[in-house]
């Protein structure tokens, strides 16, 4: 299964100019369909990077196809400006859009009490970053755990910056997960 896993994430996108280094998935296998592995063609140009929790390298995904795996997962999907925002149950996965050969920004957000904002964040964190192709998923899913009853934190891993915050003492409680891509120069934020 691996090996179709792997042969399905090298047909993803090709970005010709794209300076940032591949991420990869930390699963060998998944029961969604992966609705990008068809929208391209393999990528010669972009070198890959091996993540710290040792799976395989990957290409990246443009935003478009990000979105398309996510609603392949079973997310509903809508056009919020900037942004695509999908949700599944309490949780929903925010990927800013553009051209860029990888989303600059995945973020994560969900509304309540802290505790169960992070832990619907927490169930959701494993399949939003496999289907972005974010690499050190292991990494971030361990140091989001460890979050756990704080109100921020952050983590620089690999090619991202991971920024963590809960809202507590507002009419909105929530807890939101960005994660910031560091090679992103320009358009890099939604305004």
């Amino acid at each position: 299964m691996s090996t179709a896993l792997l042969v399905g994430t090298a047909a993803c996108s090709s970005d010709k100019s794209a300076p940032s280094s591949s991420s990869s998935s930390s699963s060998s296998s998944s029961d969604k369909p992966d609705a990008a592995a068809t929208a391209g063609k393999p990528s010669t140009s972009q070198p890959t990077a091996k993540s710290s929790d040792g799976a395989g390298p990957t290409t990246p995904l443009k935003a478009s196809e990000v979105v398309a795996g996510l609603t392949g997962a079973g997310y509903k999907c809508s056009n919020d400006g900037t942004y695509a925002i999908c949700t599944s149950g309490p949780a929903a996965v925010w990927v800013l859009t553009g051209d860029h050969p990888r989303p600059p920004v995945v973020s994560l957000h969900s509304a309540g009490p802290v505790a169960t904002a992070s832990a619907a964040i927490a169930k959701a964190l494993p399949q939003a970053l496999e289907i972005a192709h974010i690499g050190q998923s292991q990494e971030i899913t361990d140091w989001f755990a460890k979050q756990n009853g704080k109100t921020s934190g952050q983590l620089s891993t690999g090619d991202w910056q991971v920024d963590y915050s809960a809202e507590v003492d507002t009419e909105e409680p929530g807890a939101h997960l960005s994660l910031m891509d560091k090679l992103c120069k320009a358009n890099c934020t939604a305004e």
